[in-house]
């Protein structure tokens, strides 16, 4: 098997055998970086700092001293966490050659585990969309349907007869397949091959819809579970660091480095979960899986739910109640956000003035006018119009009619989701999106908000309420197309959830996508 296709747990066998040294592994991975530069998934190749710890861990696996299962693991980094030394631009010009003076707590706990990051990847300007179109270093494409050479493996490993059965050629027209965002680059690094594992932020869905359209695992941890040190602010109050994988597995294993109380901050909680290892063989018995009337919305493809649908049988068959349950505040969710988020927006968004810190743009005329023209020039238009829609909505005249109405309708949306663990569900089990990736032609006729408003729907609500929820690719349609499915779980039960998603993962047999050299 491909050397960078494989799970964590197999290269670091080989690393721990000397079968494949950690400089090996470094290099490979910036290779594959190089032959995918096409699909744009990274803005910043970090070479130089790879190579130095790759040469680190390879000491440390000659001295038989490694630091635990992500040493030597090639890693990406979203462009929105703080890298000391290292661009973080946020696809922005605002931010353009912005370099941090400190690194994100994540990134720190990944590199003292010894992981090996390789680069920073491309996002949504501050992380506002939901294709990775949106940046100003230019799109993320995904890798279905690309053009990049890729063949398809089931992992009893059987793959004769798969290429037949989905296509794997390029798209007619020069079109493309959108990444899903806004985490798209992390998505497409990781399901490229480019890196094992990547970082990415979830507000809304952002690490779950690219991880849904490109075929990989993406989990939203529990609010409060991972650090957001070093994050910089879209949303504080649903901004949650994301984790990208091939496998759950080696999810499990990042989560297990990066979880855990922060003194830098104040909303993280202890955690357990530093020595988090999945069961070989998880078991459904006895579980409650509840399955979300609401989720079954207008707009969702047929074969979405057909996948669902079957799903939820062979959960059942094997062992798992599965009932449906309500959330009845779900319809509303969408629309508390698009209050919620430009909000909070237009509080966070008011450091950026060129004083400081990043882009400037100079006026003679007064240090208002030079405010007003920095952030005309370093912001694009969809940033620009959540950071007015947030200060309408914060208006003294407007704050109570809509802010506080907002905060209301989270509140009920929460309380929902605790109204179905208190009666006896553990899980529940939604579709991640309504359709596959789409063209990259079709996905631009509409804006950003409709975009986010449709592509979020089964998504959002988890942040609302703070609780984890995981992707799992299961199947691919007859376009050769990922579909995947999401499980959510009460607050705090990230390995129970992940447990589960390993069992699915187990199961459905997903056709893994392997690159060739």
């Amino acid at each position: 098997m491909n050397r960078l296709m494989g799970s964590i747990g197999d290269v670091v066998s080989q690393l721990k055998q000397r079968a494949l040294s950690s400089m090996e592994l470094c290099e490979a991975a910036l290779q594959r970086q190089d032959s995918v530069a096409r699909l744009h998934p990274f803005i910043t190749c970090t070479s130089d700092v790879a190579r130095e710890s790759a040469s680190l861990s390879q000491k440390r696996y000659g001295s038989g001293e490694n630091r635990g299962p992500l040493d030597g693991i090639p890693v990406a980094v979203k462009d929105n966490f703080c890298t000391s030394g290292i661009q973080t631009t946020c696809g922005s010009v605002m931010l353009q050659n912005y370099v941090p003076t400190y690194s994100a707590t994540v990134v720190k706990r990944l590199q003292k585990a010894g992981a090996v990051i390789v680069g920073k990847t491309n996002l949504d300007e501050f992380g506002m969309g939901s294709g990775t179109i949106d940046s100003t270093f230019g799109p993320s494409k995904n890798i279905y349907r690309s053009g990049i050479k890729y063949d398809l493996l089931l992992s009893n490993r059987e793959p004769d007869g798969l290429d037949s059965r989905f296509p794997t050629a390029a798209v007619e027209d020069e079109d493309w397949y959108v990444a899903g965002g806004s985490s798209g680059g992390s998505a497409v690094s990781v399901a490229s091959g480019s890196t094992f594992l990547a970082l990415g932020s979830d507000t809304g869905g952002s690490v779950r819809n690219p991880a849904s359209y490109c075929g990989v695992v993406g989990l939203k941890p529990s609010y409060g579970l991972v650090s957001r040190c070093g994050l910089i602010s879209l949303v504080n109050s649903m901004d949650v660091p994301g984790l990208f994988g091939r496998y759950v597995d080696d999810v499990a294993a990042m989560l297990s480095v990066v979880s855990g109380l922060d003194p830098q901050d104040a909303t993280t909680v202890p955690s357990d979960l530093q020595s988090l290892q999945l069961p070989e063989n998880p078991s459904l018995e006895g579980l409650v899986i509840g399955i979300p009337k609401e989720y079954h919305c207008p707009g969702m493809k047929k074969e979405v739910i057909d996948t669902w649908t079957k799903v939820a049988d062979l959960m059942e068959n094997c062992g798992a109640q599965v009932r449906e349950v309500s959330l009845p505040h779900t319809k509303y969710s969408i629309i508390c956000y698009s209050v919620l988020n430009p909000c909070e927006v237009a509080s966070n968004f008011t450091r950026y003035t060129g004083v400081f810190y990043g882009h400037r743009v100079e006026s003679s005329h007064s240090m208002e006018a030079m405010y007003a023209l920095t952030r005309s020039a370093g912001l694009n238009d969809v940033v620009k119009g959540r950071i007015l829609a947030g200060n309408y909505f914060l208006l003294k005249e407007n704050k109570n009619r809509y802010f506080k109405q907002a905060l209301k309708v989270r509140r009920l949306i929460s309380q929902d989701f605790d109204k179905v663990w208190s009666s006896g569900v553990d899980l529940l089990l939604t579709p991640v999106t309504l359709s596959t990736a789409v063209r990259y032609s079709e996905f631009n006729n509409v804006d950003n908000r409709t975009q986010q408003a449709t592509q979020d729907f089964c998504t959002q609500a988890a942040n609302m309420a703070g609780v984890p929820a995981v992707n799992i690719p299961i199947s691919l349609n007859t376009e050769g197309l990922p579909i995947s499915l999401q499980l959510m779980a009460p607050w705090g039960q990230d390995a129970a959830l992940l447990s589960a998603a390993k069992w699915i993962e187990q199961h459905v047999n997903f056709p893994r996508l392997q690159v060739l050299e």
